[in-house]
């Protein structure tokens, strides 16, 4: 069966490595992969060596800059573009079945649909704080697909509550995360703290909350210390040049390590101690959150849905206020007082994460979804919802 696989971007950062688990599953079910992307990056080669047949071509994905009115030419110009290049590439390739990554993608449901292409469509997004309409419109093009994969329970209730008339296509299955072959182990003791962020820097993402937390650190009489491994997305670079501003302005330049970014995020996490998701908004899951136990590492998450169902059950992780520096200094604080717990609990969060995680069982659930409605309509759908996450 020949399966094609449509992805916004070719970085390998969440999304982008769930995709690339996705697609390797599929080649390893004896499929053969098509992946279509709009540009070239780290991920067309992972994929290529994965067994997957990559084409590049132009093709409209909806970025948040797009919706606002100075760009509303531009985005009706790229919609109508893209809807021609998309046809052709269904036409060209002729799929059996379709996987569509991410929901902002909003014509390959449709057109894959029009053309009789049974597809799973694989949301990401939960926009929980946007309002019903918005939510309702950006879930939309989910009607068209004959089956949707949500990351997590949080986003497969958001999508229920946002169009009900998906609740029976709505499979949940917990992303991917390999984590590194051998977790290098906790200090005993700490003289310093290290403390590691890695992801986008964006305000969303809030690393500067991070930096924030940093320096009330410093100011408690702690030696603390910040390695922030990630880059920009196209568009915010003034982002960048405000996180470097605060660094030099709060006299941390001697105390914060600017990486950029890396596709190997290992290395990084083994040499800290802890690791901060700071988010200010809603995250559907929380891959860093889980990469940070699957190291081995203690980690603080914002309370926020998402980042808390990623971190459940796990005794190594600690809950602050989205984006608040104090309240991060505050759990960190914790971490730091419960350490001789922390060392001893880590290995064990770590195998917990392996197992809820596994690529394996990833890989066996994409390709029996992906089976499953390429010999059946949307009455063949089913939502299934996995038992909730708790220490084991």
């Amino acid at each position: 069966m020949r399966v094609l696989v449509v992805h916004p971007g070719a970085e390998l950062y969440g999304a982008d490595r769930v995709t690339l688990e996705s697609a390797a599953g599929l080649v390893a079910a004896g499929h053969d992969v098509v992946a279509v992307l709009p540009e070239s990056g780290p991920l067309v080669t992972e994929l290529e060596d994965r067994g997957v047949n990559v084409a590049v071509s132009r093709m409209f994905v909806l970025r948040k800059h797009l919706l606002r009115p100075r760009h509303w030419p531009s985005l009706i110009s790229s919609a109508a573009l893209g809807l021609i290049e998309s046809w052709r590439l269904i036409r060209l390739h002729r799929p059996d079945a379709a996987y569509v990554s991410t929901v902002i993608l909003p014509q390959w449901p449709l057109l894959l649909r029009l053309r009789g292409v049974p597809t799973v469509t694989h949301v990401h997004e939960a926009e929980s704080d946007a309002p019903w309409a918005v939510r309702a419109a950006l879930y939309l093009p989910q009607l068209w697909a004959h089956a949707v994969i949500a990351n997590s329970r949080f986003t497969a209730e958001l999508l229920r509550r946002s169009l009900p008339a998906l609740r029976r296509r709505i499979t949940v299955i917990l992303n991917p995360i390999g984590g590194p072959a051998a977790p290098a182990p906790l200090r005993d003791r700490l003289d310093d703290i290290r403390i590691g962020y890695v992801g986008r820097l964006s305000p969303r993402k809030a690393p500067d909350a991070v930096v924030g937390a940093v320096a009330a650190l410093r100011e408690r009489g702690h030696d603390a210390r910040l390695d922030i491994v990630g880059d920009v997305f196209r568009g915010y670079e003034w982002y960048s040049a405000e996180l470097a501003e605060q660094i030099d302005a709060r006299g941390l330049a001697d105390s914060v390590a600017l990486h950029g970014y890396d596709a190997d995020v290992w290395p990084h996490l083994a040499r800290c101690d802890l690791m901060i998701v700071p988010s200010r908004t809603d995250e559907s899951f929380g891959n860093t959150a889980v990469e940070a136990v699957l190291a081995g590492r203690p980690v603080v998450v914002s309370d926020l849905a998402g980042l808390r169902e990623a971190v459940d059950g796990y005794p190594t992780a600690r809950i602050a206020a989205p984006g608040d520096a104090a309240s991060i200094a505050d759990a960190v604080e914790t971490i730091v007082e419960g350490w001789s717990s922390i060392v001893t609990e880590a290995p064990g969060a770590a195998a917990t994460a392996s197992d809820r995680h596994s690529t394996e069982g990833y890989h066996r659930r994409v390709a029996a979804t992906i089976r499953r409605v390429a010999g059946s309509d949307d009455s063949g759908a089913r939502e299934d919802f996995p038992p909730p996450n708790r220490g084991e």
